[in-house]
């Protein structure tokens, strides 16, 4: 199994993925608390340096160029110094633009995370969430399905933030053309559009999100009642795969023939932020280089614990995650 592991890797090296959905700025202050303010009970942080990283869907991006394949992606930014911005760190980080439209009438994204040592003190979000007008909507769209003709995608993602650049028509027409040309979606979805992801491929929502996408109380730690849930999602989505992150739980995956459930590792956890869009970046490699199922969750369980061990938002690192899916899967039929 060692051997087949590391061949199943080897293979994410060949893939293109288009990462569809709502770009960020991910902007960080670091500094160091030592009072609190007179004038209001709250602590000062003496800023010590700065930092601006790609988000959002771009954070994806970054999972899937760590993973050694190809990110393109499609999204929409303001017309703004933050667009700058971005566009810079794109650059920096050798990675295209090709798929990255401009706007006036777009504002982009900034969440900026306050950290004092380890310590998450605050997030400020400088964003719009209205979502594309008529004609943004259908330049964008355009634009997906040409960026589809030009490269050999060989999964797409839909990475869903709810700032307005995923739209139902952008999602059935997106999702229509890859059915035609046999390209497998995967979703990681928010609240707004949550039911519109008709016919994809592998769908994506943690705990909280099935439980608010389907109206209804699932007490956690049943599985065989998130199975009947996820089972009733897949159905009203006509989706091929449900996998849902459990946090300290683990991941659970089903088929509709079957369903899994990989438990948590133990981890010394430092910060959760992200570790949604390294799992379903994981997930969509693993996906499009012929993984199982139930492999598909546990490798994505891998590596959501992996970068929860770092602070802020970081892509998962390839090498740390193939030597602990080789441990893992030499063990795999004590752990399921």
């Amino acid at each position: 199994m060692e051997q087949q592991i590391q061949q199943l890797f080897s293979k994410f090296g060949q893939l293109h993925i288009l990462i569809v959905g709502d770009v960020m700025i991910d902007a960080y202050m670091w500094g160091k608390v030592d009072r609190i303010s007179p004038e209001a009970p709250v602590p000062v942080i003496s800023v010590s340096h700065r930092e601006n990283r790609l988000g959002g869907a771009a954070n994806v991006a970054l999972n899937i160029q760590s993973l050694g394949a190809t990110p393109v992606m499609c999204a929409m930014i303001g017309d703004d110094a933050k667009g700058k911005v971005f566009q810079n760190l794109l650059v920096k980080r050798q990675m295209t633009g090709v798929g990255i439209l401009t706007s006036a009438h777009r504002k982009t994204t900034v969440k900026t995370r306050v950290i004092s040592g380890n310590q998450h003190l605050l997030r400020i979000d400088d964003e719009s969430s209205k979502p594309l007008d008529t004609e943004l909507e259908q330049q964008f769209i355009d634009h997906t399905l040409n960026l589809m003709d030009q490269f050999p995608f060989a999964a797409i993602i839909f990475e869903d933030y709810d700032k307005g650049n995923i739209t139902p028509r952008v999602i059935e027409q997106v999702v229509a053309k890859a059915n035609q040309l046999n390209i497998p979606t995967l979703v990681d979805p928010k609240k707004r559009n949550f039911m519109v992801y008709q016919g994809v491929t592998l769908f994506k929502p943690n705990f909280k999100e099935i439980c608010e996408g389907l109206k209804t109380d699932i007490p956690k730690g049943d599985f065989a009642a998130l199975h009947q849930a996820a089972e009733k999602l897949r159905s009203q989505l006509r989706a091929g795969l449900i996998m849902v992150t459990l946090s300290e739980m683990g991941v659970y995956i089903t088929s509709g023939e079957s369903y899994f459930r990989v438990p948590a590792e133990i981890r010394d956890i430092a910060d959760v932020s992200g570790a949604g869009d390294t799992v379903i970046s994981v997930a969509a490699c693993c996906l499009a280089s012929g993984f199982e199922p139930r492999d598909i969750a546990a490798i994505s369980n891998l590596a959501g614990g992996l970068v929860c061990e770092k602070v802020g938002v970081v892509p998962v690192d390839k090498t740390q995650l193939l030597a602990e899916a080789e441990v893992f899967f030499k063990n795999r039929e004590k752990r399921y």
